[in-house]
């Protein structure tokens, strides 16, 4: 007979209970009592355009028929020990889809990756947390599962058309990741959680003959005209090697300025690309929760809310940009002399603080004060702001910051609201600190989305500088089919830092779709 596809809403006290559910899919009608047997949930998100309610795509089995359990996509690893070898330079979420697709097609992967693995890892962010040391290898961007895995867990992406993303999601679920991923519209993992699914990933690309080589850096490069013949890396004890392999995937990063630097010096081809700057703005989160739900206080299962908010000011889009209910901001600097921030989330999301980036987007045409730079006016223009804020503080991390309300109207703030970030904020001119045109459209985008989501505009909010790390402002090039560089044949750019995704699952599926197109090229 097969299945019964059902659209369903349940009360956020049924979210749990088994027949609460079986009594929604009975009140549709379409089924008899005798027809339902086992209830599949295949898809979960909240509605709060009313009453908060949760909406449920739901899959019915009759009596006695049971679901055919799926076969594990880890399940088509084999052993590359002894197979050709694809260099993959940074261990994000790019980098890690790459190699273990590369193990599904019998190539095998050595992933060069400056920082270290996520439990010494640990280590490099209480530096920066407690005492504004940064290490410029080994932070928050820097180190085993890239930026992502200490900002959340994020997986949401419209970018659905750009590659298997159910393939993503089920191989982090097969590492650990909670299986209501595979279910929920907008998925998350948590900062708390990733680590064990990024070491557990790491054993699976070990176990099946790949390469991992924390502390190892790319420093220099051998080309012909036609492609790449070595890369220089050194190790953690400064000394240097030379590597070759069938192919070379670039997956930095966005924040791998050095890497850039050396392309540059290589003239190998690479291009502007425009990006977002701004602040991150932290709410509390009971505030958040009162405005979307319209509740005094959040009921019980419903997730701590978030919003997503845009609006046009002076030609130029100004949004929120990777929202963390129940989260944290934290430091996300990778240089000595500078403040970025980021925000994160546990996977309870149950810090009392809301925080999102709130950014405007930098066409290139924003970029001609820094017209000098060539390529990189994106770059230093993300620089300078970074260090005029280290510079506006105490030469600690404590960031530069202001009531939301102070800030809208070009005042410093006498006092600030209580913050997760654990550094801490120092009370600053941030509409003189920031560039006039990013506050000018700041300033006016705050107020825009009071009137879109009323409470919004509170001087219970803490506007922090700065966001600066959105997405790379630089695009390396390649071919839309084959991935390669229009130059370099055997040079493979790859992920956010090449400028070809903008998130965890967006990452990942340019990380398979590369690897795909490596194996296609070197088996050939």
């Amino acid at each position: 007979m097969g299945s019964t596809i059902l659209e369903i809403k349940l009360s956020p006290a049924d979210l749990h209970n088994e027949e609460a559910l079986r009594r929604a899919v009975l009140r549709q009608g379409s089924l008899a009592p005798a027809d339902v047997g086992e209830i599949h949930v295949e898809r979960r998100s909240v509605d709060a355009r009313g009453r908060p309610v949760f909406r449920l795509r739901v899959s019915i089995l009759p009596p006695g028929e049971e679901r055919s359990p799926e076969t594990p996509y880890s399940s088509l690893f084999r052993d590359v020990s002894d197979a050709p070898e694809v260099v993959i330079i940074g261990c994000g979420p790019a980098g890690m889809f790459a190699a273990l697709e590369l193990i599904e097609l019998g190539l095998r992967p050595i992933i060069i990756e400056r920082g270290k693995d996520v439990q010494a890892r640990r280590r490099s962010l209480r530096a920066i947390q407690q005492f504004g040391e940064v290490d410029p290898n080994s932070n928050y961007c820097f180190g085993e599962g890239g930026a992502g895995t200490y900002s959340d867990g994020k997986l949401y992406t419209r970018s659905l058309k750009r590659g298997n993303y159910l393939k993503a999601l089920h191989l982090l679920a097969e590492h650990g990741a909670q299986p209501d991923i595979l279910i929920d519209a907008h998925p998350h993992i948590g900062s708390n959680k990733l680590p064990k699914v990024v070491a557990n990933m790491r054993q699976s690309i070990l176990d099946y003959g790949g390469d991992i080589r924390f502390g190892h850096r790319l420093i220099e490069l051998e080309r012909t005209k036609e492609d790449i013949q070595a890369l220089i890396i050194t190790n953690e004890a400064g000394e240097d090697y030379r590597l070759t392999a069938s192919a070379y995937i670039f997956a930095t990063g966005h924040s791998a300025r050095d890497v850039y630097r050396l392309l540059h010096r290589h003239d190998i081809r690479m291009e502007a690309k425009p990006f977002a700057l701004g602040v991150r703005i932290e709410h509390p989160q009971a505030l958040i929760d009162k405005i979307q739900y319209r509740q005094e206080q959040r009921e019980e299962n419903l997730p701590a809310s978030s919003y997503k908010l845009v609006t046009q000011v002076k030609d130029r889009g100004v949004f929120s940009f990777c929202m963390c209910p129940g989260g944290l901001v934290v430091p996300a600097s990778t240089a000595p002399g500078e403040i970025v921030v980021n925000g994160m989330s546990l996977s309870r999301r149950d810090s009392p603080y809301a925080n999102s980036g709130t950014v405007v987007a930098v066409e290139l045409e924003d970029l001609k004060p820094f017209a000098k730079h060539g390529v990189f006016a994106g770059l230093e223009f993300q620089r300078s702001v970074e260090q005029t804020m280290f510079q506006a503080s105490d030469g600690s991390q404590r960031a530069p910051a202001a009531r939301l309300t102070d800030f809208a109207n070009g005042r410093v703030s006498s006092s600030l609201p209580e913050t997760s970030y654990i550094p801490g904020l120092i009370s600053s001119p941030m509409h003189t600190l920031l560039p006039s045109g990013i506050y000018s459209r700041l300033q006016q985008g705050v107020k825009d989305f009071s009137r879109k989501m009323k409470g919004y505009f509170t001087e219970e909010a803490n506007v922090i500088g700065t966001e600066s790390r959105t997405s790379s402002p630089i695009r390396i090039p390649r071919n839309r089919e084959t991935y390669q560089h229009p130059d370099l044949n055997n040079l493979y750019p790859c992920g956010e830092g090449a400028g070809y995704a903008g998130g965890i699952l967006s990452a990942a599926m340019d990380g398979q779709n590369v690897a795909q197109a490596v194996f296609k090229c070197v088996v050939r």
